[in-house]
């Protein structure tokens, strides 16, 4: 049977209500209005409308959970109000409220607002800082990347006898990775050092910040003891200690070491991850090993370790630089077979290197096929289609796809335009190439060295060195960096003027510079040509000489200037046979017997037979093991593919 309750008035409930709890309801009931404008948050409503309330009083949670959300939201204008609010009150501000304002600060990049808080909390908001707040602080302004700004802050508070702060573990990994990236090594080595005076102990992280450290600045024996160093002192080597060291021998090329630090990797229970794998794809691309960095990609996947877009990009970046394209776009067929997309830095890796190996519509079809699969072009791309249209001689239809790729919002860079002017000088129109040049200054786009270095050589072919000469000035007055095509172009330009000692001049100014800015082959040709021409002969052997010397082999060009010269300028006239064979000899000499064999396809191809000492020379160096194996390599590679 269901009873049904008899109604209830209110005034019956009213009366049966206990005095405190009926005053309680009756102001409970007639709540304040809240005008919730766009423009202020609820609770700040809340705070001005609070003394209206009769007896209800916030208390501090709500305050902290007021911080939070404003703080969550970057309101930082409702912060201060808040803390006020709390100042005003007299409530009790807990450190983990400003440690989540300093998170919020440095989500906003703020990192001087975190300080100036910092030093605000003991005086104005009676909130004792300690090594946690001090550490909240001195990571916004790290992860900021203001590293002088970092340790300038950690020096003046561990010096501050008010706030008595003493470093923990996480603030001494925060200082050493801030002098590392300062190229500060030694000294971060030295606060490495004094950590167990502070009766600190370095973890994992401040082993892996300091071999970092380390090895940017190529001290990877250093590095590798460290690591020796923290498995003695009792911390396990986690996996990015392992890739740190890896990637660096990586890229200086010594794989049996890397290989050896995997090996250790396993016998310490740390399974290798994408990004050990990474290193040493990275690696063996560098050295040319790109069947084994297939090889590895496929152990990878086996052992359940998931390639990524870097994994992919490396490889068949790796195929590109080796001048292998076409294996390249190979690969990433495969992968698609597998279920992996390439991105846009695949393609325009791809574009770029099937049109430098003359595959442009291998390219085309490429680009093609991205479009379709609805992967968007960037800049990057674009400016990889540019480059290729106007290797294949077609500027016109290359400023085509700048006007596209400007009218769908993509900036074209330095690179762009480069290409563009190269393209236009080499068809022969150097007006639109200038026009190029005056378009990227209308653009903000800078010129850089490139730029200049094509505008220069451009001009030099053009036969207008006057204006090739200014172009140079300018790019001294400006504090352009040179570099071997500006320098070879000018001197060739000199060397068309018949200015061949002004060009000579600054061929022993490059000779003076750093390892990049030495001449090439084609510098040395230059002027080999130039002093050819003059009859100078005895000049161009001294050329000769100097390019041996400095580790440059000669090519086909540099055999055609002196076997045209000892024909036509010598007499009686030589077929140069003598001349080679002795160049062959020297260089075989000198271990250098890829340019020897260049020598030798050379005399073949004039019908010009070595001599029989000559041969066996270079069929003995040759026949190496080392040779023979890289032969055998690359016979495999051809008839693979």
């Amino acid at each position: 049977m269901i009873h049904v309750m008899p109604k209830c008035s209110t005034t019956l409930l009213k009366h049966s209500l206990p005095t405190t709890l009926h005053r309680y309801f009756s102001q409970t009931l007639t709540l304040p209005s809240f005008s919730l404008s766009s423009s202020s948050h609820p609770s700040s409503e809340i705070f001005k409308s609070g003394t209206k309330m009769g007896s209800y009083k916030l208390g501090d949670l709500s305050f902290y959970s007021f911080i939070e959300n404003h703080a969550s939201s970057l309101d930082f204008s409702s912060l201060e109000e808040v803390l006020h609010q709390m100042k005003r009150e007299r409530r009790v501000f807990i450190e983990k409220n400003f440690i989540v304002v300093f998170k919020a600060y440095g989500k906003a990049h703020l990192p001087e607002k975190a300080v100036d808080l910092f030093h605000r909390m003991g005086g104005e908001f009676q909130c004792k800082q300690t090594v946690k707040s001090f550490n909240s602080v001195l990571n916004v302004i790290v992860q900021e990347g203001l590293f002088n700004r970092a340790l300038e802050f950690y020096s003046h508070v561990v010096a501050s006898k008010s706030l008595n702060i003493h470093p923990n573990a996480l603030t001494f990994n925060l200082v050493i990775k801030a002098m590392c990236r300062l190229g500060l090594v030694d000294q971060a080595v030295e606060v490495f050092r004094a950590i167990p005076l502070r009766n600190c102990a370095p973890d994992s992280y401040t082993y892996s910040t300091l071999m970092h450290g380390l090895c940017k600045e190529g001290r990877i024996d250093e590095a590798v003891s460290l690591l020796d160093e923290m498995q003695v002192e009792g911390t396990f080597p986690n996996p990015v200690a392992f890739n740190v060291l890896i990637s660096a021998l990586c890229k200086k090329g010594d794989l049996a070491r890397a290989a050896k630090l995997v090996d250790n990797m396993f016998l310490k229970g740390c399974v290798p991850n994408e990004v050990t794998y990474n290193a040493l794809v990275h690696g063996l691309c560098l050295k040319g090993k790109l069947e084994k960095a297939v090889s590895l990609l496929n152990r990878m996947v086996l052992n359940k370790c998931v390639p990524n877009d870097v994994t992919f990009g490396t490889l068949i970046n790796g195929f590109v630089k080796q001048g292998r394209a076409s294996d390249g776009a190979r690969v990433l067929v495969s992968l698609e077979g597998r279920g992996h997309r390439g991105n846009e830095y695949v393609y325009s890796s791809l574009i770029s290197g099937l049109s430098k190996e003359g595959k442009f519509n291998h390219a085309m079809e490429l680009w093609k096929e991205m479009v379709g699969k609805g992967c968007e072009p960037n800049t990057v791309v674009y400016s990889a289609l540019i480059d290729g249209l106007c290797r294949e001689g077609k500027p016109d239809e290359a400023r085509e796809v700048l006007s596209e790729m400007k009218n769908k919002g993509y900036l074209p860079n330095s690179f762009t335009y480069s290409s563009l002017m190269r393209g236009y000088f080499e068809v022969g129109d150097s007006h639109k190439a200038i026009l190029v040049w005056k378009e990227m200054a209308n653009n903000n786009c800078n010129h850089n060295e490139v730029c200049y270095s094509i505008l220069i050589n451009g001009l030099c072919k053009d036969g207008k060195f006057m204006e090739a000469l200014m172009v140079w000035k300018q790019m001294l007055s400006r504090g352009i960096k040179l570099d071997v095509v500006a320098y070879s172009s000018m001197i060739h330009g000199f060397c068309k003027a018949n200015l061949v000692e002004q060009g000579l001049k600054l061929f022993n100014q490059m000779l003076c510079q750093e390892p990049e800015l030495q001449p090439d082959v084609i510098t040395y040709n230059i002027l080999l040509n130039a002093f050819c021409m003059q009859n100078s002969i005895s000049r161009a052997v001294d050329i000769l000489n100097i390019m041996l010397d400095h580790g440059c082999d000669p090519d086909f060009i540099t055999c055609d200037i002196f076997l045209k010269t000892l024909r036509e300028n010598v007499n009686p006239p030589q077929d140069g046979r003598e001349f080679l064979d002795e160049l062959v000899i020297r260089l075989v000499k000198h271990q250098r017997t890829i340019g020897a064999s260049k020598i030798i396809e050379v005399m073949l191809h004039k019908f010009l037979l070595p001599k029989a000492s000559t041969w066996a020379m270079v069929v003995q160096q040759l026949c190496k093991p080392k040779n023979v194996r890289k032969a055998i390599s690359e016979c495999w590679h051809r008839l693979s593919y």
